[in-house]
């Protein structure tokens, strides 16, 4: 790879060795050699600039969880030389929560979860990422409500218990890389189902293109069996939040020898919270989930399913205070 270290064969295998050396190896400070002075870094609740935040939030997750450690289940990959590459990185952490930190007290309890990261890589650096962490199953897993765990933090981000949930936004990721659509049949079809769940709220789409046993994961840490259980998962979020406008940032299909054809989507929905559903009674509030998703299809249908979204990021835009603008 033009600009890359030798050692590295491929960008699946960047990923997972710079992974290792800093989680693994507990090698923090390489993260300045593997991320550019000005990464920007978006989650569902916030973005950072720069290479310290990066440094301090790796310190301030293994203070509260000193025995993470990053377990990758896949990477997708896409992009080139010429314009920058984007790894898909899906991490499944094991981890005991041992200390303090935005979680609260230590609670000594064991905790299982799920991140996806996609990362643009330019120059053996990351100089753009974007990160979703299923932090509503990191919170149940502890003994906490995710509805219960946005309040504390829109409290401590306030005076009391006015605290707002105000994110900056998020700067374009540097040339020359270009986000990627992916114009194939099986990453369009993938992105199809999505814009019209969200437009529609018709879960229907789901039968017609899921396996009838597909195993989808989602948010919650919770594991769902079968295009039913999956369709009534979906229609809890969209009645919550009717008639989204959704965007596909990012889309790719990677066709695999002697496996499944995985794909990855980065997407938004913005809607009013008006509707009753996974985020309780209307609150009339504007809404944006940012999600990323990962998907194994087989012969043209979703056999496996990976849906990452911040549900305590969610709450928290649900539950903040009304502000008069006037």
């Amino acid at each position: 790879m033009k600009g890359f270290d030798t050692e590295f064969r491929d960008l699946d295998h960047y990923i997972r060795v710079i992974t290792d050396r800093i989680w693994e190896g507990r090698r923090i400070e390489d993260i300045r050699l593997y991320y550019s002075e000005d990464c920007a870094v978006e989650t569902p609740s916030s973005v950072s600039i720069g290479v310290e935040p990066v440094i301090a939030g790796t310190r301030a997750t293994l203070v509260a969880f000193p025995d993470r450690r990053l377990l990758a289940e896949d990477i997708i990959v896409s992009g080139d030389e010429e314009y920058g590459f984007l790894s898909s990185h899906r991490i499944l952490s094991p981890m005991v929560h041992a200390g303090p930190g935005p979680f609260g007290p230590p609670s000594g309890r064991s905790v299982l979860v799920r991140t996806v990261a996609d990362c643009v890589c330019i120059n053996n650096r990351i100089v753009h990422e974007w990160l979703v962490r299923d932090q509503a199953a990191i919170a149940r897993q502890i003994g906490l409500h995710e509805r219960d765990l946005a309040q504390r933090w829109l409290n401590e981000t306030g005076q009391g218990d006015c605290g707002l949930f105000v994110k900056p936004a998020m700067p374009a990721a540097p040339a020359p890389y270009i986000s990627l659509v992916d114009q194939s049949e099986l990453a369009q079809r993938y992105a199809a189902i999505y814009k019209q769940l969200w437009a529609s709220a018709n879960t229907t789409l789901l039968s017609q293109s899921f396996h009838e046993e597909v195993i989808a994961m989602v948010p919650g840490g919770e594991t769902l069996l079968g295009a039913p259980a999956l369709a009534k998962f979906w229609s809890t979020v969209v009645s919550s939040l009717p008639n989204a406008q959704f965007e596909v940032e990012h889309l790719v299909a990677n066709a695999r020898v002697g496996r499944a054809t995985s794909v990855a989507m980065r997407w938004r929905a913005r809607a009013l919270h008006s509707g009753a559903g996974r985020y309780g009674a209307p609150s009339g509030r504007a809404v944006e989930v940012m999600g990323i998703s990962h998907a194994d299809m087989e012969h043209g249908r979703i056999v496996r399913e990976w849906v990452l979204m911040d549900d305590v990021a969610i709450w928290m835009q649900v539950l903040q205070p009304q502000i008069d603008r006037a």
